[in-house]
């Protein structure tokens, strides 16, 4: 899978295209992602997607923009599993915000990208101001003679399928839900950092995850698996949030303490799904307390674990 960081097509060679911010890669993106690479294969043209960074919403509102299910990285494993030849990942700053509508479809989709095959969700606006819609996609289809299709939501269980819901199930610790909406278990990646150390000070040494997002869609303490070191995954608890025990005003943390386990594994690329709620997180009058409330985190983690693995 190629990967572009610019909204133009080097070759010049006409591509099948869907746009979205696509963020968890849910069930509804994985079916336009699956109807995209159906008509591309059928027209021999390669299967591409435009996506944005920072999503649009960081730029304009940062303080309210919904918390990331998936980093880049992790957006772009997910499209290189369903198939995808190219991927466009354009700067979203306030000059691509600016883009007139008109000028989205001749110059970004025309003349830079040569789409000749173009899908979009029911739901999709783009240009300035959100100003285009898929009346006027319509019309410059005719003009400019390429093919377009429009994807209707997707259902499970009558439910939308939606980034949004997504993060409503993962706020609620509802990992079956979310499952179900994401046709796979929730998971977060990321590569292991050194921290504090404070985990093995108190006993419990833990793996420290680089987050790479401003919010997160779930904090807590986790019972979870974690991939990414031996061939099978480990059994493993994790803690996600602030620390308010040992940090005033932090960012997030995912700090992951594998059971019965004890190697070095800084610098790995690992990736943490998120199997049970234990509880949320809470701040402690010391570090007793603490080291205590910790050890029964380690043995509910442990007991959930071994009665549903």
């Amino acid at each position: 899978m190629q990967v572009f960081r610019r909204a133009r097509n080097p070759s010049g060679s006409p591509i099948a295209l869907t746009i979205g911010n696509f963020d968890g890669v849910h069930l509804g993106h994985q079916a336009m992602l699956d109807r995209l690479c159906a008509a591309a294969r059928e027209l021999t043209l390669p299967a591409a997607v435009m996506t944005f960074e920072p999503h649009p919403r960081e730029l304009f509102t940062p303080d309210s923009a919904p918390a990331r299910l998936t980093t880049l990285r992790e957006k772009l494993d997910c499209l290189k599993q369903r198939n995808i030849d190219r991927v466009y990942v354009p700067h979203f700053n306030r000059a691509f915000a600016a883009i007139m509508p008109e000028a989205f479809i001749a110059e970004l989709l025309v003349n830079n990208l040569s789409v000749r095959w173009l899908l979009v969700g029911d739901d999709f606006r783009f240009g300035a101001r959100r100003g285009g819609d898929f009346a006027m996609l319509q019309q410059a289809a005719q003009r400019f003679q390429f093919q377009l299709e429009v994807m209707h939501s997707i259902e499970v269980a009558g439910e939308r399928v939606s980034s949004t819901a997504v993060r409503a199930a993962l706020a609620e610790g509802d990992f079956d839900r979310a499952k179900k909406l994401l046709g796979r278990a929730y998971c977060m990646s990321g590569r292991v950092m050194h921290g504090e150390k404070l985990g093995r000070k108190l006993g419990f040494p833990t793996a420290n995850i680089a987050l790479k997002r401003r919010r997160t869609p779930l904090t807590g303490i986790f019972a979870v698996k974690l991939h990414g070191i031996n061939a099978t995954p480990l059994p493993a608890v994790a803690s996600l949030g602030v620390r308010p025990t040992v940090m005033a005003n932090a960012e997030p943390v995912l700090e992951v303490h594998v059971l019965d386990f004890n190697a070095d594994i800084y610098g790995r690329h690992v990736s943490v799904e998120f199997l049970h709620k234990l509880r949320d997180e809470e701040k402690y009058q010391d570090l007793d307390r603490l080291r205590h409330q910790i050890q029964r985190d380690v043995d509910q983690a442990r007991h959930y674990l071994n009665s549903n693995l």
